[in-house]
């Protein structure tokens, strides 16, 4: 077995922080305020507990599952995430290492890739959009997404802006000019550091912060920071403006950041296609409760309306599983992956869906199920007061499955 292989998430989050520079491997661990919600996201999987059984398991176990009408090998899909500097390849590398898996990927408007190139490498590519900047500059994103052959819209809105972080905020350059490597290059200089560098010393360039996908026609890329400042200062949409922001788009549509029930219902009624249930990683605002928690309550509420999936926490194959049996049609990971292509690069991120596809796989044969379309939250444990339901018709509450 190679020594580049590793054998679990948490392992490729062990090498990542052996290899990154302390600012980019920061960013990739980062929750806001005091990271509640981030270290609730995953420590919450661990309360719930399966129910197996010993005798009558199958020997072939079916993983595949459709999402947003594309057929997927397993029921795991890529989020997407801004700048991946981890790598030089970044989100084209991701592209291809889900492509390889057979699954699907979402680009973020802050990627560092233009969508053309990423869905040329990734057929199954989501567009993720914000609501940034004037609606014709949001119409601009769409088309050339549209033109570009991306299969679906992301619309994300599971973010408050909350930057102060109790272990540090890093600050992230709006490029990369030689001032600005000249203040990190010592974090690439301690030992185990050496690969990120050369990673980018093979390539002659630095990494690349700027966005090509929030570019304007006839202009050029803005650099991370001025595009995030305009986001920042576009007024917030309202659900009008979304209803507006999904009839511009023909095919499918997720809502991602929904954790009420009221918020379900709004996001079924402007004719998304799909929801997931997110607080951003633990990006968002802090406090609010695991996105395992509160996910059977939309299901109940709008799962035959509209798909719901589910991200946030998300770090072995039992944990999908676990997911789905609460009633997500997939889930959605984004530091598992980070850490994977920081680890082995393309073959990181390949390693990590083939780490989850095992998990998942061991996981449907303990419980003596043939398919991810048979699991129920009978084959959990799951225990008394763990699930919420938010903003339903009688409010907040301790929720029963």
């Amino acid at each position: 077995m190679s020594d580049a292989w590793f054998e679990s998430v948490a392992e490729a989050q062990r090498r990542a922080k052996r290899r990154l520079p302390k600012s980019v491997y920061m960013a990739l661990i980062a929750g806001s305020e005091r990271g509640s919600t981030l270290s609730g996201n995953v420590e919450a999987f661990g309360e719930l507990g399966f129910a197996p059984h010993v005798v009558g398991q199958h020997d072939k176990r079916e993983l595949a599952t459709t999402v947003l009408g594309q057929r997927l090998e397993l029921p795991v899909i890529l989020s997407p995430t801004g700048v991946q500097a981890v790598h030089p390849d970044g989100e084209t590398a991701v592209a291809r290492a889900a492509a390889n898996r057979g699954t699907a990927m979402g680009l973020s408007s802050f990627a560092s890739r233009p969508v053309e190139e990423v869905v040329e490498a990734n057929p199954q590519t989501l567009f993720q959009i914000y609501w940034c900047g004037t609606r014709d500059a949001m119409l601009h994103r769409l088309e050339r997404a549209r033109r570009a052959g991306a299969v679906g819209v992301i619309a994300t809105l599971d973010w408050s802006f909350s930057h102060g972080r109790d272990w540090g905020s890093p600050r992230i350059p709006n490029a990369m000019n030689l001032r600005t490597i000249l203040r990190h290059l010592p974090e690439v200089a301690p030992p185990g550091r050496w690969r990120y560098l050369k990673s980018y010393a093979k390539t002659l360039r630095p990494p690349e912060l700027s966005v090509p996908n929030m570019a304007l026609p006839g202009g050029s890329a803005p650099g991370f920071f001025d595009a995030y400042g305009e986001w920042m200062q576009t007024p917030k949409p309202t659900w009008e403006d979304l209803r507006w922001l999904r009839e511009q788009w023909d095919g499918p549509f997720v809502v991602k950041g929904v954790c009420r029930i009221d918020d379900a219902r709004r996001a079924a009624d402007i004719g998304a296609t799909a929801m997931s249930v997110s607080n951003h990683g633990g990006n968002n605002l802090d406090g609010t409760p695991a996105a395992i928690r509160v996910l059977p309550a939309v299901v109940d509420a709008v799962g035959d309306q509209i798909e719901v999936l589910m991200d946030g926490g998300v770090r072995r194959g039992a944990d999908v599983v676990k997911a789905l049996a609460m009633g997500a049609r997939a889930v959605l990971i984004g530091r598992a992956y980070l850490w994977g292509m920081a680890a082995e690069g393309q073959t990181g991120v390949e390693n990590v869906l083939d780490i989850l596809r095992n998990g998942i796989d061991s996981a449907l044969m303990g419980l003596g199920r043939s398919s991810i379309a048979e699991l129920s939250r009978d084959d959990l444990v799951i225990p008394s007061g763990f699930c919420w339901s938010l903003g339903g018709d009688d409010g907040h509450r301790v929720y029963t499955p």
